[in-house]
């Protein structure tokens, strides 16, 4: 059953599925998207959208994890280094390299010799790669180099190469696109509310259409509870035997504009006041600074940066540049995330294991949960789950083909047809940029919407906010998405380019009235519930949504 489009909750109930995952983060995307290319009768499914949680608010990085071979994670490492070579393959158009430099300070916990060690580990592990080794910089290369960087206690530096995914939410859509042309059946803001058991054997999931209120339940063989830091939230009731998995911890980033000193490439540097990780990245002409890592126990689904951390992120900062010279009005966009890490009481945070745990449940056959998972390696865990659920499924292990299989977008020369018409649709070199960036080599569907519907054509809003009409149809036709929110923050990727959410709900809410039929109602209340979303991306910001609000309000009365 290949779906094009996304199935009513009646369509979807009649099926009886091999697997359902619970939980459409990059690890869920990652497991139906293996199960599919292997013909496993396969539902996925998320109470919000797919890569709206935790894999929206990562560092954006496809990296081997330099800092865990601090605490002997070497299996995670090797793990993560070839999954971000094979990334650097099948998503070319979303995945690339990126230069790092480790400043080597005084201050640093780790001495500089040890560093070089990790750093030739970190070479050793990944010895088919295909980027360049590490160099070592003395002093006088960092000064070349980095030439902003504070100098007092400065010994050198290593320069390494790890890889970037600007758009993180795009390489999960993709995952999910790819697992339903495969066959598997997607449903976005679906919830699980309960597992429907029999005895001691889970024998489906009982679920709810967030959207209209409906439910309905579905029957599977297995179920794969890969829920992030919800995990424990899925087996609330259903299995009040299991003890508590996720013992999640919060990392926040801020993200700043240019800024004098500011590097050219990423620097991975530790912090004066508590010797954590921060790291300085470039990203779409912005800086992504971060993160933090303490211990959460609040409502995950609002989870929000605190002006403390990012008051934190911004002294360190200034600390490592000392020209930077960054307040709270440098930073225009913040976000946070909770790390789906295994439960552990107390203790340094920074020594919980960041290897994922796939945990095969006793207490109820056909069950299993994914605790941790981080961004890089999900092909490898999605391979480590699919290995269990084959042997309950009493399957043997198949060849896994995810990893040499190229993603939707991943075609040669994506920008080739777009450039040549960028002239005729009057597309801005901006445009042109974000539109490869975003689809890669699925830009044609862009251009054959442009073709056969003319009206599609329109260019909204300007300079890094301008986009295509066609992109809106496509999200909604295409690519699953349900609100106005899909479209803007995880199917266009406007609502996370610094400094254009204004005015970019208020146009795309027209678009939708226009050409999908959306009644204003309807329009109404998802910019409504879009206003409350960037209100947690910008509530530590210069930004106070103000002409944000503005707009909206306006649109509404207009539309009236």
């Amino acid at each position: 059953m290949s779906n094009t489009t996304r199935l009513d909750l009646d369509e979807v109930a009649p099926y009886e599925y091999d697997l359902v995952v619970i939980g459409a983060g990059i690890n869920g995307a990652a497991i139906a998207r293996e199960a599919a290319l292997q013909g496993t009768r396969t539902l996925l499914i998320d109470k919000g959208d797919f890569g709206g949680g935790t894999s929206s608010w990562s560092s954006r990085l496809m990296h081997g994890g330099l800092r865990y071979l601090e605490f002997m994670e070497f299996a995670l490492v090797h793990e993560s280094l070839r999954d971000r070579e094979a990334l650097f393959d099948i998503a070319s158009h979303l995945v690339k390299p990126l230069p790092f430099v480790v400043p080597l300070y005084g201050h640093n916990h780790k001495p500089g010799w040890m560093m070089r060690v990790g750093m030739a580990m970190y070479d050793a592990l990944s010895w088919n790669k295909s980027v360049p080794r590490h160099r070592r910089l003395n002093k006088k290369a960092m000064a070349v180099e980095l030439g902003g960087l504070d100098t007092s206690s400065l010994a050198g530096g290593l320069h390494y190469y790890d890889g970037q995914v600007e758009f993180a939410e795009r390489l999960v859509v993709e995952n999910v696109l790819d697992a339903a042309r495969h066959g598997a059946t997607v449903r976005n803001h679906t919830q699980a509310i309960a597992l429907t058991t029999q005895g001691s054997t889970v024998t489906g999931v009982e679920l709810l259409d967030v959207t209209t209120g409906r439910s309905a339940t579905v029957r599977a063989t297995v179920v794969v509870n890969a829920a992030g830091p919800w995990v424990d939230d899925v087996l609330v009731g259903s299995a009040p035997s299991i003890s508590r998995l996720i013992g999640g911890t919060k990392g926040t980033h801020a993200v700043v504009g240019p800024f004098p000193g500011a590097p050219t490439c990423a620097v991975y540097y530790e912090a004066r006041s508590d010797n954590r990780a921060v790291l300085v990245i470039p990203w779409r002409g912005h800086f992504l600074i971060g993160t933090t890592d303490d211990r959460f126990d609040g409502d995950l689904d609002t989870v929000a940066a605190t002006q403390d951390e990012i008051d934190y992120i911004l002294a360190e900062t200034n600390e490592l540049i000392p020209g930077a010279g960054l307040t709270r009005e440098s930073v225009v966009m913040t976000y946070a995330g909770v790390r789906p890490l295994p439960f552990q009481a107390d203790g340094d945070t920074r020594a919980i294991s960041r290897s994922h745990d796939i945990v095969d449940h006793d207490e109820l056959e056909g069950l299993i949960s994914v605790v941790g998972g981080k961004l890089t390696p999900h092909l490898s865990l999605a391979e480590e789950t699919l290995t269990m659920v084959y042997r309950k499924m009493k399957r043997p292990k198949p060849t896994f083909c995810a990893r040499t299989t190229p993603l939707p977008g991943a075609g040669p020369d994506p920008a080739r047809g777009l450039r040549s018409a960028a002239d005729d649709l009057g597309l801005s070199e901006h445009l042109v940029d974000r539109l490869v960036a975003v689809y890669g080599s699925r830009v044609d569907e862009l251009l054959e919407l442009t073709r056969t519907e003319p009206e599609l054509a329109e260019v909204v809003g300007h300079g890094r906010g301008a986009f295509l009409a066609a992109e809106v149809m496509l999200a909604i036709r295409e690519e699953y998405a349900v609100t106005l929110a899909d479209i803007l923050h995880r199917r266009i990727m406007i609502g996370i380019e610094p400094g254009a959410q204004d005015g970019a709900a208020e146009a795309v809410g027209r678009i939708l009235e226009q050409h999908a039929g959306w009644s204003t109602d309807h329009v109404a209340r998802d910019l409504r519930e879009n206003r409350e979303y960037v209100k947690r991306l910008t509530s530590c910001t210069r930004h106070t949504v103000a002409s944000e609000l503005e707009a909206q309000a306006s649109y509404s009365t207009t539309s009236s």
